[in-house]
C-alpha cells in the first residue's frame, strides 16, 4: 500500500541558538502533528537588537503521514 504525505512549513524562535530553535521546533510539530516522518531546514535568520543577536529563527519543513 503506498503512503501519502503532507508537507506544512513551521517558524520556530528561540533567544539562545539555532540548535535550540530547531529542537523546539522538533517538539512542537511532534506534539502537535501525528506521523512526523522528517523536517528539513528551509532557511534561518537572526533578528538583531542594539547591535546583537536577539532572535533565532529556523524556518522549517515538516513532513508527515496521512491518516
Amino acid at each position: 500500500m503506498a503512503s501519502v504525505a503532507k508537507i506544512i512549513e513551521l517558524s520556530a524562535d528561540s533567544e539562545k541558538s539555532f540548535e535550540d530553535a530547531l529542537q523546539q521546533g522538533i517538539k512542537r510539530a511532534n506534539d502537535t502533528l501525528r506521523g512526523v516522518r522528517g523536517i528539513w531546514i528551509k532557511d534561518q535568520e537572526i533578528l538583531i537588537a542594539d547591535g546583537k543577536p536577539k532572535l533565532y529563527r529556523m524556518h522549517l519543513k515538516v513532513t508527515f503521514k496521512l491518516d
